[in-house]
């Protein structure tokens, strides 16, 4: 046997190495790429923050409505108080 035969197989295996490394490094170049665009678009905005203000501001109009109605209310009550405190009076007087 010569000398050739047996560096082939180590010839080979350091080949199979090589070949193996070089899909390693493309697998790890990707697995980064993927984690800095995982990253970036979970850094973003919660796609419900727009739904979310919009319903932030109905509840807010509703409340000032309500708040609105609420001192009107107290207004005619007012009134009316006063309407039936003087309907009072008129009855008491002589």
């Amino acid at each position: 046997m010569s000398k050739e035969h047996p560096d082939k197989p180590s010839e080979s295996l350091v080949q199979e190495l090589l070949s193996e490394r070089r899909a390693l490094k493309v697998t790890v170049e990707r697995l980064r790429l993927e984690l800095a665009d995982a990253q970036t678009t979970a850094g973003g905005p919660d796609p419900r923050l727009r739904e979310l203000q919009q319903e932030i501001e109905r509840l807010r109009y509703q409340l000032a409505s309500a708040r609105a109605e609420a001192g009107l209310a107290r207004e005619e009550r007012d009134e009316l108080r006063v309407g039936i405190e003087r309907a009072l009076e008129r009855l008491t007087e002589p």
